[in-house]
């Protein structure tokens, strides 16, 4: 069975939304695909219909793995989020020491993951290196490009 991931409801609910476009609307246009390709004669040389077929295969596997991932979603209640150290979903600002300079991010589900918004994946590297840390902690974390050492400044939700 596949690892818990833990959710806002903001980021549940899209996950949702996504699957029934994908139940619906993309299966719905996969299948009118197929059948026009099929309307075009001989499907042993029809390329249309072969890759109609092939697309319809894709977008089941990407329902499928959608399915999964929705089954171990869990809902995080924030409200009970514990403060005093960094968890899933926590917002964190972090001091870069070497250069001074302050981020903030919020620790969420690789799928709600957006480093635009200030979202990372609690799977990343920076999100591994703070899990468990405290307001106050200063914690090196392995990086692509070499060893970076953090001070946790805030915890909040």
């Amino acid at each position: 069975m596949s690892d818990v991931t833990y959710y806002t409801q903001e980021g549940l609910d899209k996950l949702k939304e996504e699957l029934h476009r994908l139940k619906t609307t993309e299966r719905a246009a996969i299948s009118k695909a197929i059948a026009e390709a099929r309307d075009k004669g001989d499907l042993s040389e029809n390329a249309e219909y072969d890759a109609a077929k092939e697309q319809q295969g894709l977008h089941e596997a990407k329902i499928s793995k959608m399915t999964a991932t929705l089954s171990t979603a869990r809902l995080i209640d924030e409200s009970k989020l514990d403060l005093s150290k960094v968890l899933a979903l926590s917002i964190v600002k972090i001091k870069n020491i070497k250069n001074g300079a302050t981020m903030t991010y919020q620790l969420v589900a690789e799928t709600e993951a957006d480093l635009k918004t200030g979202k990372i994946s609690v799977k990343s590297p920076i999100a591994q290196g703070l899990l468990g840390k405290s307001v106050g902690d200063t914690t090196e974390i392995q990086v692509p490009a070499g060893k970076m050492e953090f001070e946790i400044l805030e915890i909040s939700r």
